[in-house]
């Protein structure tokens, strides 16, 4: 009869069989390798750079994906509201504009800023939308992420295209980027997820609007003014998103176009008046690039979407979330041997049971203190 100790040697004999000789190199940080640095990137002979008070920045052109310059652009930070746009970048293709939502009590009732829509009434698409991107209602995200099957759906769906833009530094835990301890991103892939949402003449429809009408109860109406300052107050602006929460502090992606270039830029942590930073940082950009510095990264494209996946998502209301190839590497991103899954099961069973319970029983402790998104 074998004795556990027999038992436990003959598994750590097989790991250590499944296991690769050595342990994989670190990968390069997505956009090249000057962008891994956690200080100040940018190119020699580039123009003075302006003051900021941002814990992490990017400025690169929207077209080519150049980056010209960046503060700690992989640094993991709280997203804020400028989450709404992966939110609105994952729904916008699957729910039709005309479709009408009845918001649930959850929806209504959720923290912080919200634009006022009421349960006894249906909304359409559009008008949640617009109302999610331009002053930031978190009853819209929420609401939106109802019509889209709910919030787990819609939430896993976000992280699917993440991943798909290879915005690894990103994870989405709710749909309206209220603080949550799992709920990050990072300078690098808001630039990522910015850029490709803006390919989407609908999306800079929504986030280039200053003004909007939205109904509400009595036949009465909801006025909305954007709350992206820099569309207001530069010229060349055309979106697209700011956000702010106590733990995030201002967050905000911004795009222009001057002499034929556009830009993007995203800041994190940093001041409530985000956007005169903002403009100076575009202004440099500007000139930077009619300098002729030499960027320092790149925003890589994204994993192109399964053809067959395609046509679905191709028609309103009834997309499913992207595909992605499983790698078939031996080793995970973090180097760290695959375990095969005839190994580990018996144990994930043991175990599972008791990690369950004790996963129920944090989310009955945790109560999220009340995070305002504030209009900037």
């Amino acid at each position: 009869m074998r004795t556990p100790t027999t038992l436990l040697a003959g598994v750590l004999a097989c790991l250590a069989l499944a296991a690769p000789a050595a342990v994989a190199a670190p990968r390069e940080p997505v956009g090249g390798a000057r962008l891994g640095t956690r200080g100040l990137v940018v190119g020699a002979g580039a123009p003075a750079l302006p003051a900021t008070s941002a814990a992490g920045w990017l400025v690169a052109d929207m077209d080519t994906g150049e980056v010209l310059a960046a503060r700690d652009p992989h640094g993991r930070y709280a997203p804020a509201s400028t989450l709404k746009i992966l939110t609105a970048h994952t729904v916008i293709d699957r729910l039709d504009p005309a479709k009408l939502v009845q918001p649930t009590w959850d929806d209504v009732n959720v923290e912080g800023s919200r634009v006022g829509i009421v349960q006894k009434m249906r909304y359409s698409v559009k008008d949640l939308l617009t109302a999610m991107l331009v002053v930031s209602g978190n009853d819209a995200a929420n609401a939106l992420a109802t019509a889209n099957g709910g919030l787990r759906k819609t939430v896993a769906e976000m992280n699917a295209e993440a991943k798909r833009l290879n915005a690894h530094d990103t994870h989405a835990a709710n749909a309206s980027g209220l603080d949550h301890p799992t709920q990050l991103s990072s300078p690098y892939d808001l630039a990522l997820i910015g850029r490709e949402a803006m390919r989407s003449p609908v999306f800079q429809a929504y986030v280039a609007t200053k003004r909007y009408y939205m109904p509400a109860p009595g036949k009465k109406t909801i006025y909305l003014a954007s709350h992206d300052k820099l569309l207001w107050n530069y010229d060349g602006a055309i979106g697209i998103k700011n956000g702010y929460t106590t733990k995030a502090r201002a967050t905000f992606v911004g795009a222009a176009t001057r002499g034929g270039r556009t830009l993007i830029v995203t800041l994190m942590k940093t001041n409530p008046r985000y956007w005169p930073e903002a403009a100076a940082l575009l202004n440099w950009g500007f000139k930077a690039k009619a300098a002729g510095i030499t960027p320092v990264g790149q925003l890589v494209d994204p994993t192109p979407v399964p053809a067959d996946v395609a046509a679905v998502t191709s028609k309103p209301g009834t997309a499913v979330a992207p595909v992605v190839t499983p790698k078939t590497s031996q080793s995970s991103a973090s180097g760290l041997p695959v375990v095969p899954a005839l190994l580990v099961g018996s144990g994930a069973a043991v175990l599972g049971g008791g990690l369950l319970r004790n996963r129920r029983g944090r989310r009955r402790r945790y109560r999220s203190k009340l995070k305002l998104d504030l209009p900037l």
